[in-house]
């Protein structure tokens, strides 16, 4: 059994895999100081859920932005299963070309997200990750990644927005049933999900306009089920998507 984690800023996604099927998922939230022991103790809570002990991972593989975390899970990996994990980076084959300025810039889950976008849906494709930040990837006909777009997350907004409006409290995010908010809090959830979705509706139909036609367009990441209905240019959704890529780049590999 392979175990894949996925390392974001704010939250990580962990998922077990048997002969290349995705089982048991999990979403946590992500602490940058956690010891190496710690992640072993509280993963191994998490797979004990699904009746999964550390002796049925073989193998453990990791895609990462957070570089303390990266060097915790690896030292976790070794105690646990006896092999070093496989961390998505420089020599890991990944099948896709890079056509970045500086290809290592490029973050590990958005070279991940593409390899299972395009196994899934072909080229090109659009991949728009809602997480910290919302991403925006796009990969060629060819299968390259060409680059795309960093901006705000929807929830990095809205806590900038309450930390500087002193007259503002937190709302959740739960989309309105108008844009035309009648009350302070729905105001605020019109202006955080609706501008959320028409901000992305309209990088996506530049980078149609970029590529010269429009192409599949496909949403991953701990928001993408909510903001998905609220877009008009995606067609897609898939909040596993990461996973599935660190078992393609796997099984690339192993």
């Amino acid at each position: 059994m392979i175990l894949a984690a996925d390392i974001g800023n704010t939250q990580t996604v962990l998922g077990s895999f048997e002969n290349g099927t995705l089982g048991g998922h999990w979403r946590i939230s992500t602490e940058a100081t956690l010891t190496a022991d710690e992640l072993r103790l509280r993963i191994g809570g998490l797979l004990g859920l699904d009746g999964i002990g550390w002796e049925s991972i073989d193998r453990v593989v990791v895609s990462s932005v957070v570089p303390a975390l990266t060097v915790a899970y690896e030292e976790m990996a070794e105690r646990a299963t006896g092999r070093a994990p496989m961390i998505v980076g420089p020599g890991v084959k990944t099948g896709m070309p890079i056509h970045y300025d500086n290809p290592h810039e490029v973050g590990a889950d958005r070279i991940v997200n593409g390899v299972a976008a395009y196994a899934a849906l072909g080229g090109p494709v659009i991949i728009v990750d809602f997480g910290t930040a919302t991403t925006l990837d796009v990969i060629d006909a060819e299968g390259a990644y060409l680059g795309g777009a960093i901006t705000p997350g929807v929830e990095t907004s809205a806590e900038a927005l309450f930390s500087r409006a002193a007259r503002l409290a937190k709302v959740d995010l739960e989309p309105p049933a108008k844009v035309i908010g009648t009350n302070t809090r729905a105001s605020v959830q019109a202006g955080l999900l609706f501008g959320e979705a028409a901000k992305v509706d309209g990088l996506v139909r530049r980078i149609w306009g970029e590529l010269g036609d429009e192409c599949a367009v496909i949403a991953t990441g701990g928001l993408a089920e909510r903001m998905t209905p609220l877009c008009e240019t995606i067609g897609h959704v898939d909040p596993d998507l990461t996973l599935k890529g660190l078992m393609a780049i796997y099984e690339r590999n192993a």
